[in-house]
């Protein structure tokens, strides 16, 4: 039986040849053309690593601030013998007991947490509760930090964290529809030179990106021209 399309779908494909790779520049200029959804969509850029995803040696994540912010409210919880400072810096829930057992207990509402070095002494026993949704504090993601205003700030203004999965596969939010093409230009910039700054010292040969998409959450993907990523 024949594959069938939204009408979205069969509106966006009529702005450009989807079949073919891109500048950047010019990906994002087909994206903001593409018919809108009634809310605010996500932009995100989508890789295709050629890393082995199950070694731990070959493992990519990293953080970069967005030149223009994310587009979204960052909800930061942070675990310190210091609460009152955290709530201070921005943050929008701040503590240690409590806030473990209240995380414990099942509570996820928030988006990043922050931990200074001290309290990871404790907040490591929450390791099976948070890793497994991408919450767990990381020096490497920048969120293991004494420099909780700086931390808190960093992760407000809209600095993301990347993180490939076991299938080789990266997807970073760039910003939103709402932006200007030239804002999410930037950003997308930012953000791809981040991941190609992160290859794996242990990754010998091959080509490390295969391949990178940028789309929006209702919106078909268009294929960026390797010339963008090759050089990583």
């Amino acid at each position: 039986m024949a594959k069938t399309y939204s009408k979205r779908y069969n509106s966006a494909v009529k702005v450009a040849d989807l079949t073919k790779d891109y500048p950047l520049k010019d990906a994002v200029e087909i994206l903001t053309k593409f018919p809108k959804a009634k809310f605010d969509e996500t932009v995100e850029l989508s890789f295709r690593l050629g890393v082995d995803g199950t070694s731990g040696e070959q493992n990519v994540r990293g953080t970069t601030p967005l030149p223009n912010g994310s587009g979204k409210k960052v909800r930061v919880i942070v675990f310190t013998d210091d609460p009152q400072a955290a709530l201070a810096a921005g943050a929008d829930e701040a503590g240690l007991a409590e806030l473990m057992k209240k995380v414990t207990d099942g509570w996820f509402d928030f988006d990043v947490a922050i931990a200074t070095t001290e309290a990871m002494k404790q907040v490591r026993t929450l390791a099976r509760v948070l890793g497994p949704k991408g919450l767990m504090p990381n020096p490497k993601a920048g969120t293991v930090t004494d420099d909780i205003v700086g931390g808190i700030k960093a992760v407000k203004a809209g600095r993301v964290e990347f993180k490939m999965d076991k299938t080789a596969n990266i997807g970073v939010g760039v910003g939103k529809r709402s932006f200007t093409p030239a804002q999410i230009l930037e950003n997308a910039a930012a953000v791809l030179e981040a991941v190609g700054k992160a290859k794996p010292a242990t990754f010998k040969g091959g080509q490390y990106i295969k391949s990178v998409t940028i789309s929006s959450s209702m919106s078909p993907s268009v294929r960026l021209a390797s010339t963008e990523f090759s050089k990583y």
